[in-house]
């Protein structure tokens, strides 16, 4: 037995109105997944570069105990015995400057609203996703910055830091 198909099937395809709803669709849905997606990476790349801070500057704390006066003038020689990243996750140097037995260093220290320096011992912080960064944190360059500050007390975004 042959079966009869109906006199007008559907078999043709979709309509150009189907189609412009079906492509409307997928463009808000983009529109939206997008953001969200860019949104999960800075901030994934934020806390990957708090982490890699963390290590770093316990390293450095280390060091300090033995001998405090003995802190690196820069981050390549601590980098023995376990392996430390020194690149942030946008691919620029962490930066590092040695303060505490170093009063000439004083002045090239990172600072707050105030600007008082925002640690003692040592500045540790990544220029953030712009790749650039000024003293003060104030400072419109500086507010995406990933810093560490109060001698370790704050891990975090610049913008985010009120002593």
């Amino acid at each position: 037995m042959k079966r009869r198909s109906a006199p007008h099937s559907s078999s043709r395809g979709f309509s150009l109105v189907e189609l412009s709803i079906a492509v409307a669709i997928a463009g808000v849905l983009a529109a939206i997944a997008v953001p969200s997606y860019r949104r999960y990476l800075d901030k994934n790349n934020e806390t990957a570069a708090i982490t890699d801070l963390q290590t770093i500057s316990w390293k450095l704390k280390t060091i300090m105990v033995e001998d405090p006066s003995n802190l690196p003038d820069n981050l390549a020689v601590i980098n023995f015995g376990i392996v430390l990243r020194l690149t942030d996750p946008w691919g620029n140097p962490y930066q590092y400057l040695p303060i505490f037995g170093r009063p000439g260093n004083l002045n090239h220290a990172r600072k707050d609203h105030s600007l008082h320096p925002i640690n003692s011992d040592f500045d540790l912080y990544s220029m953030g996703p712009d790749g650039t960064s000024n003293k003060p944190l104030t400072s419109g360059p500086s507010r995406d910055d990933i810093i560490r500050a109060n001698d370790g007390a704050f891990y975090g975004k610049a913008s985010v830091y009120d002593p």
